[in-house]
């Protein structure tokens, strides 16, 4: 087998190896169902795309933004029917990030606000949530477990001003008089209250995301409980993803440089590219000068004569080895194209006519003697010689 041959073979079978070592590494493990993050984007148990997706069956509009909230404006939140949604944000809301989202709210968009991300806004209507490991709530009939409630503020710090890059205070607005219970745990701490301020829009507050996670909304009554948060009080939903990481930074080779690095597919095609920028190098044009070869003279035709007359010799085979020879010498002096034909002897008659060095003629002779008669080992030798000696005279 050649050596690219065998190069071609061992890139092929180490380019199925690593696909199939790769599928079964994959197989049945997806990356984002250890995300942790309350995304949209996410579709495991952790993610809130459940939520999205059954908004956009209850014929609500779904804009996941991903901008800063001081872009809120771009979007057309401000206004009747939209209610901007925070969930559980993986980065904390700044103070400039609730007075942005509290502007909304007070120009007719409701609001909900989903988890201790969400706390610079939720100051701002006075409550903020704090940790309750190993509560339940009773949600459609289920029993829950949540890790988070809903508390007041003290009046001192209940309208905190926060201060933004320029050094300014943040004027969170008035905190609306009509508040209603939605979910409370069984000793009675709020987990999800609803708030009426004058402008006319909703903010609801939720303490703990988990209640609107994949796996929570499917396994339990939560699902029901989170779309009717929304049921009949938004026709659009603008989702932040921007605190969850998704921004509008990145393109296609930063993309490609992710999935190259954290997906196991990626790997697969990096060890492929690796091989096979070697085996490009193994099988290029050899640089530099040219290697010198051993020179090897090519054997004369009398060296194979005698080499065939002694092995016929020690065949005995001494009158077929005379025949052969010369059966050797007139292909050789035919012309291209003429075949053989007629007896020997004849042929060596018509021969000894054309030759015309003296020791040609003798080696006629000699051959037209020793095809008459018997040979031995020695006239093998002598009709070798005389070939020799008429082909030197009549080569071409």
């Amino acid at each position: 087998m050649r050596p690219r041959t065998e190069l071609a073979l061992a890139v092929g079978i180490v380019s199925i190896l690593g696909i199939v070592v790769t599928a079964i590494g994959s197989h049945g493990a997806r990356p984002e169902d250890d995300d942790v993050r309350r995304s949209t984007y996410l579709a495991g148990p952790f993610g809130a795309r459940g939520f999205a997706e059954a908004a956009q069956r209850m014929g609500i509009d779904v804009v996941r933004h991903r901008n800063r909230l001081r872009d809120l404006a771009d979007t057309g939140a401000a206004g009747t029917g939209t209610m901007y949604v925070v969930l559980d944000p993986t980065a904390a809301l700044s103070p400039l990030d609730g007075f942005e989202l509290t502007r909304a709210a007070a120009q007719g968009a409701s609001l909900l606000l989903v988890g201790r991300g969400a706390g610079s806004a939720m100051a701002c209507y006075g409550y903020a949530t704090y940790a309750a490991p190993a509560r339940s709530v009773i949600v459609a009939g289920d029993t829950v477990e949540v890790w988070a409630s809903l508390a007041r503020l003290p009046d001192s710090v209940a309208r905190r001003r926060g201060l933004i890059e320029d050094g300014s205070a943040v004027s969170c607005g008035p905190i609306p008089s009509r508040e209603t219970t939605l979910l409370a745990t069984l000793d009675g701490a709020p987990v999800a209250l609803r708030l009426t301020p004058d402008s006319g829009g909703t903010v609801t507050l939720v303490a703990d995301g988990r209640l609107l996670a994949n796996r929570t909304m499917r396994e339990t009554g939560a699902g029901e409980f989170a779309l009717g948060l929304i049921a009949g009080r938004a026709s659009r939903l603008v989702v932040d993803e921007y605190h969850h990481g998704f921004g509008p930074g990145g393109g296609m080779f930063a993309a490609l440089a992710d999935w190259l690095g954290e997906s196991p597919w990626g790997w697969a095609v990096l060890h492929l590219a690796a091989v096979s920028v070697l085996a490009l190098l193994a099988a290029s044009v050899r640089f530099g000068p040219a290697r010198h070869i051993i020179p090897r003279r090519r054997r004369s035709a009398l060296e194979h004569v005698r080499a065939l007359a002694n092995a016929l010799a020690a065949a005995r085979g001494h009158d077929e080895a005379v025949a052969l020879l010369i059966r050797g010498l007139r292909r050789r002096l035919a012309r291209p194209g003429d075949t053989v034909r007629g007896a020997a002897g004849d042929w060596l008659s018509e021969l000894a006519a054309r030759v015309t060095s003296p020791a040609s003629q003798v080696a006629v002779a000699t051959l037209q003697s020793l095809s008459r008669g018997r040979a031995d080992a020695a006239g093998v030798l002598r009709a070798a010689h005389a070939v020799e000696d008429v082909w030197q005279d009549l080569k071409p």
